[in-house]
């Protein structure tokens, strides 16, 4: 891909970008006053910056899962670290417990274990392919845990669980917003190390090996960092369903033969602008009511997965 082309796409996210940050900002804001210096800066301005954040980590996270696995189709939602977060975050409410502070500490916990036992079982140099069906069989768990948490809860507990578990930026704030948005920068910069071990990755295991690589413990450090920066988002958002799917499946279709690094760009822009313009869709399209955030990246996700299988229709 030559610099020309680059320049042109990245001027094209520059101008996307500065349309939706504008559109979460001032949309529906009031004229002026106090209310909106208040509402502009204790939430519009945190809602934004954790929705971009969380937007770019799991983008970042999608890539390296997608690449580790050399799977157009992996997700980090494989690699349990989704549900260890609901699991934790679902026995706290019912035990009442409905801080969000401590809900948001308790899901981090949960998901950094659902992670790592996710990783421990697909270690000792599995291939990706057990890798990945691993992944499936602990989430999997995981799902029926949280179920059976949920059958003893009421109807209050079930609606803060609910809200949870569909991906939310409702209750954001300053608070919260710096402690999560720090983290996720450092590790979706600390991914340019990885980089170079995906692209020999990609050529197969037995190509790799023969370069001098360990293929498992590569993956499995790929994939390490990828459940940290799904396990920072989901902590404080909840799981927000596809978009560490649409982020890297649409930069490929846009730069499909972009270097690593300004992939990796691409795809953590991308992943900001889906969800930051999901989070306007929920929070202004159906007002006075919000929306779940989830659902309008679902959506978004549904509306990508057909055009991707449309693309390869043989495969």
């Amino acid at each position: 891909m030559g610099l020309r082309q680059r320049i042109t796409i990245l001027i094209l996210l520059a101008v996307a970008g500065a349309a939706l940050v504008t559109a979460s900002l001032y949309l529906g804001l009031p004229a002026s006053g106090r209310v909106a210096r208040i509402v502009f800066l204790e939430i519009r301005l945190p809602r934004l910056l954790v929705g971009a954040a969380a937007g770019a980590g799991l983008g970042v996270a999608g890539l390296l899962v997608q690449r580790a696995m050399r799977n157009p189709l992996a997700v980090p939602d494989l690699l349990g670290v989704s549900g260890g977060a609901a699991f934790v975050a679902a026995l706290l409410v019912t035990s009442g417990i409905h801080s969000l502070t401590a809900r948001t500490a308790g899901a981090l916990a949960g998901a950094v274990a659902g992670g790592a036992l996710c990783l421990l079982a697909a270690a000792r140099g599995r291939s990706a392919a057990q890798t990945l069906l691993i992944g499936a069989a602990v989430s999997t768990a995981w799902q029926a845990a949280v179920l059976t948490v949920m059958s003893t809860a009421d109807q209050v507990e079930l609606s803060i669980i609910f809200k949870y578990l569909v991906g939310s930026l409702t209750e954001i704030t300053a608070d919260v917003a710096l402690p999560l948005i720090v983290p996720l920068v450092i590790g979706c910069a600390a991914t340019v190390a990885v980089l170079p071990a995906l692209g020999v990755l990609s050529l197969g295991d037995e190509q790799a090996s023969a370069l001098g690589m360990r293929p498992g413990r590569w993956r499995l450090l790929a994939l390490g960092v990828a459940a940290l920066l799904v396990a920072l988002v989901v902590a404080a958002c909840g799981p927000i369903a596809w978009v560490a799917f649409v982020a890297p499946t649409v930069t490929r279709w846009f730069v499909p033969g972009a270097g690593e690094v300004f992939r990796l760009a691409v795809t953590a822009i991308i992943g900001a602008g889906v969800s930051v313009g999901a989070d306007i869709a929920a929070r202004e399209l159906f007002k006075p009511f919000e929306t779940p955030l989830g659902a309008w990246t679902a959506l978004i996700g549904f509306c990508v997965a057909m055009v991707f299988v449309a693309r390869r229709p043989d495969r």
